[in-house]
């Protein structure tokens, strides 16, 4: 027997639309999450399900992203209630949670453990994404009026956005998540010491080109088209670089119309509602873990907090690696996936796969919410495999927080997870100096091209100062073409760079006395 207190998940559901369907409906962000919302109550046992609801959380939207973001046809200012509206719910209690795309994991954890300390009776999680149809109807000059004031109690926890970047990238504006992330991919290249041909295709195209097989079996995803390693590493016309090393093919696809919805509530009470024990699924680990400013971390390459914070999960769960028989790890750049498959131990081409959605890229990336759709696909699987273990990795900001669980239908006392200790060693490890304003010789650590309508337009490097060794970022002059065409043609990692501070930053060529403007 287990204790009536143990959360368990029994419920899961999602909802998408293409532009190119039939049926397609132009939902807005609220109607596309009560959708998915229906489907996690019904497979959970329909309409009883309804009734035992007491608290509902929400996923940002992109539009939701910080104070000043404008949703182009307005917003609920109660995402959650407005759902909730839909759905004919009251829930005591409402909240919408903070960016980043651990949030769903994360949530799964906190809640479960509200569930077990009676906080909470039944919780339905979930979140939506309409960018799709926002582009498409802005394209053909229709409008819509997607706004709503909805009265009712709602806990807003913030952007949630601080200690992601430091001011030195800020005042360099590399912000864009692909140019962040190609400084961390091509590190990670250097550390493996890879030419660019064969990092492209034998690392990150052999990576995904499985991820676009399981993507075209699901029903819910934005491409159905498989491609080989060697197309997704390869630019095209219809691949255009966006940063180095990435092509457009390698990055997370967030111009789609998917939502997702997760219901977790207490053994007890899913045995109230008459939920059948072969409906429930049981989160037997899970961890949240944060990393460093990118600048701060002593490996560009790699994040300690997420293999940690997936160590961490498994150990609290009791399994190991080997008795893990479904994963489903991050993907919205293929370093979030190497990273942990690094950490790991596992071989990119391991049986079991890396994905039960597809992957960002492929699936889509619908925002905050794409883990939602994780363990929406895991649990399914995990019911179809009684007794079997699965991984959910969620990651949030430039691999700066993690969060992960291990699923099973096996039944298990709930046992909290406290991640504190080893957020505490990894808060104490060493991180190299930083130099904000950067004068002299140096030496390329990592760099990335960012590149416009596929041209290449700027380059960004980190570096170290052969004068202290301190790390600094920098990036090419305006209409510095030389420069940039250097980058290009030539390896850039460990060539001698010439770095000059100005108000605008640093800027870096290869020959001194460069002037900045």
């Amino acid at each position: 027997m287990i204790a009536d207190h143990t959360p368990v998940v029994v419920g899961v559901g999602e909802w998408s639309e293409r532009i190119d369907m039939p049926d397609y409906r132009a939902l807005s962000p609220v109607e596309m999450a009560a959708e998915a919302a229906r489907r996690a109550c019904k497979d959970a046992g329909g309409n009883s399900v309804n009734t035992s609801i007491d608290v509902i959380v929400g996923l940002r939207q992109f539009e939701a992203m910080t104070p000043t973001t404008i949703a182009p046809f307005g917003r609920a200012d109660n995402f959650p209630r407005a759902v909730a509206k839909r759905l004919g719910l009251h829930p005591a209690r409402a909240v919408l949670e903070v960016l980043g795309g651990q949030a769903p994991q994360h949530l799964v954890g906190e809640f479960c453990g509200r569930i077990a300390k009676s906080e909470a009776r039944t919780v339905l999680l979930m979140g939506s994404e309409s960018m799709s149809t926002v582009r498409h109807l802005k394209s053909r000059g229709e409008t819509r009026d997607w706004s709503e004031k909805i009265e009712g109690q709602l806990e807003d926890r913030g952007m949630g956005s601080d200690n992601i970047l430091s001011e030195v990238e800020l005042a360099h504006g590399v912000v864009d998540p692909p140019q962040v992330y190609a400084l961390l991919e091509n590190a990670r290249r250097a550390r493996l010491s890879l030419s660019r041909s064969d990092y492209a295709v034998k690392q990150m195209g052999s990576l995904f080109a499985p991820f676009t097989e399981v993507a075209a079996r699901n029903p819910h995803a934005a491409s159905r088209d498989v491609f080989t390693a060697e197309q997704l590493a390869t630019p095209s016309e219809r691949n255009r670089m966006i940063a180095d090393p990435y092509t457009r093919q390698l990055v997370a696809r967030d111009q789609v119309n998917q939502a997702a919805a997760v219901l977790v509530t207490s053994v007890g009470e899913a045995r109230r509602l008459g939920i059948p024990e072969a409906k429930w699924v049981f989160l037997h680990g899970y961890a949240d873990l944060e990393e460093k400013t990118v600048l701060k971390r002593a490996d560009l390459s790699r994040s300690p907090a997420a293999v940690a914070a997936c160590r961490a999960a498994l150990e609290s769960a009791g399994v190991g690696v080997p008795e893990i028989d479904v994963f489903e790890l991050y993907s919205c750049f293929p370093i979030a996936v190497l990273n942990i498959a690094d950490g790991l131990g596992l071989a990119l081409d391991d049986p079991r796969g890396f994905t039960v959605t597809g992957g960002l890229p492929y699936f889509g990336g619908p925002g905050n919410n794409f883990a939602m759709h994780s363990i929406a696909e895991m649990v399914p699987a995990l019911r179809a495999r009684p007794g079997s273990f699965g991984l959910v990795g969620a990651n949030g900001g430039y691999m700066s927080k993690y969060s992960a669980g291990v699923y099973s239908t096996t039944p298990v006392p709930w046992t909290p997870c406290d991640s504190k200790p080893v957020q505490a060693r990894l808060d104490a490890a060493d991180s190299p100096a930083i130099a904000a304003k950067a004068d002299g010789w140096g030496r390329i650590e990592s760099y990335t091209i960012a590149y416009d309508k596929g041209a290449p337009a700027r380059a960004i490097i980190v570096g170290r100062l052969e004068n202290g060794d301190q790390r600094f970022m920098a990036t090419t002059a305006k209409n510095d073409g030389v420069t940039v065409a250097t980058m290009v043609d030539q390896e850039p990692i460990g060539q001698r760079v010439f770095a000059t501070s100005g108000a605008a930053g640093n800027r870096f060529s290869f020959s001194a006395g460069t002037s900045v403007p």
